[in-house]
């Protein structure tokens, strides 16, 4: 399914500047994710190989550290002592694995892991099956009668469009100009009981949100602390679900409540990466057994475990959105192509003046996919011109392990088209680009 902002970027090989699953995480919209054949990947890494640096669930501040493997067992106390970054119940099987770890939204993550790295991880997940860590996610619970129509009421989407036992993707926008706070998943288990998941610097905010109005009777809930969240990724995934006796059988964005292991797993049909999959959302406690058990299934079918460095480039070549990016407060769902998001029918959510007036306008900028035509890698924050004349930024930007070239998601002037040729200035140098439209390869998530 978000972030605060970030001054310098974690690089994979050497450092230079940069640019938040919600998701966050967020999950593929079912309306823009085209089938089609994936070219063969590229296992050896490039000169001048980097990931852009999402402000919260992909990468994060500083240089990757290392911490120590005796962690306290509560999530909610658990922190490192190399940074002030909060740690998963995983971190003890991250360092086993040899982890490199950067800060996501407050919490030490692994960004890749020792005889994998980015591009090897990468093409495990769109070639057989890869698993990941996104504990850091926020999780939120509203209960109570009345709790669906007050998230109804606070968020883009209308929920009444699923029924129970169906997740959706949705935004958080700011009441005055309808800038994006957050983009986060809910889940709907019943009219009374929603559980979300916010990116993890915005998981507080997100509570603030719900909470300001809240009727009586209805309980926002922080449940961060409560819950794991493991993402098995990538065309063998099925495999690796049933061999855990997990369901499967699963509607895209679809959920099931089950038992394993003597605790409760949420498993939903969601991902972020393009791939088809499954998000498991477990006790938190419960957490590192399904890892250990998950992670044998993975290897035994030839995948890895994969770091959100891996996350990033796969997230990047489908064009999914990450808050600090592609959405902010300065950035609407018009702006941002998201307007499939957005419940335009219902009679009240916040921002909802401001939104239906620039869509009824037409924004001056929009997003868009820039796939380069020379050697280079592009990089968040850069700009961005055609014909001489200034039309953009990058938000965006990495090497692309599919296609073997440079891509970058940008926010360009509205008059800019498809097919169009800009320019993207690196470091002194220019890089020619094809404007496109996102995903830059095809996805399978079905």
């Amino acid at each position: 399914m978000v972030i605060e902002s970030v001054a310098t970027a974690v690089l994979l090989i050497g450092t230079g500047r940069a640019g938040v699953a919600g998701l966050k995480h967020c999950s593929e919209p079912a309306d823009r994710v085209p089938t089609g054949a994936l070219p063969p990947m590229l296992v050896r890494r490039p000169p001048g190989f980097e990931v852009s640096e999402p402000r919260d669930r992909l990468i994060g501040v500083g240089e990757p550290t290392t911490g120590p493997t005796n962690v306290p067992n509560d999530p909610a106390t658990r922190r490192s002592p190399a940074s002030d970054g909060r740690l998963t119940s995983l971190y003890p099987r991250h360092t086993a694995s040899g982890a490199k770890f950067a800060e996501f939204g407050g919490w030490q993550m692994p960004l890749e892991y020792a005889g994998g790295g980015v591009l090897a991880e990468h093409a495990a997940v769109r070639e057989r099956v890869g698993l990941f860590d996104v504990g850091h996610l926020g999780k939120i619970t509203v209960t109570g009668p009345g709790a669906l129509e007050h998230v109804d009421r606070c968020l883009t989407n209308a929920l009444g469009r699923i029924a129970d036992g169906r997740a959706q993707y949705t935004l958080c926008c700011d009441e005055a100009r309808g800038g994006v706070l957050d983009d986060l998943i809910v889940y709907r288990r019943s009219a009374k009981d929603l559980l979300l998941v916010p990116n993890a610097a915005n998981a507080a905010r997100v509570a603030r949100e719900l909470s300001a109005g809240a009727p009586d009777g209805v309980f926002v809930t922080d449940r961060h602390a409560d819950l794991g969240v493991l993402a098995v990724q990538g065309p063998l995934a099925d495999q690796v679900m049933q061999a855990l006796g997990l369901p499967c059988d699963l509607r895209y964005m679809g959920f099931a409540q089950t038992g394993w292991g003597g605790g409760d797993v949420t498993v939903c049909r969601t991902g972020y990466t393009g791939e088809r999959g499954f998000e498991l959302l477990p006790d938190a406690d419960l957490a590192p057994d399904l890892w250990d058990a998950l992670l044998t299934a993975v290897i035994d079918r030839g995948g890895l475990p994969c770091g959100l460095g891996a996350r990033d480039t796969l997230r990047t070549e489908m064009g999914y959105p990450l808050h600090g990016h592609e959405l902010s407060e300065d950035i609407t769902p018009v702006e941002a192509g998201l307007d499939w998001a957005v419940g335009w029918d219902k009679p009240a959510f916040r921002g909802r003046r401001a939104l239906v007036e620039q869509r009824r306008r037409g924004p001056r900028r929009r997003a868009r996919g820039l796939l380069a035509l020379d050697r280079g890698v592009l990089r968040p924050d850069l700009p961005v011109f055609a014909n001489g004349v200034s039309v953009g930024t990058t938000t965006s930007g990495t090497f692309s392990p599919t296609l073997r070239r440079g891509i970058a998601l940008a926010l360009l002037d509205a008059a800019v088209q498809d097919g169009d040729e800009a320019v993207v200035r690196v470091r002194g140098r220019e890089i020619r680009c094809t404007v496109v439209s996102p995903p830059f390869v095809g996805s399978r998530p079905f």
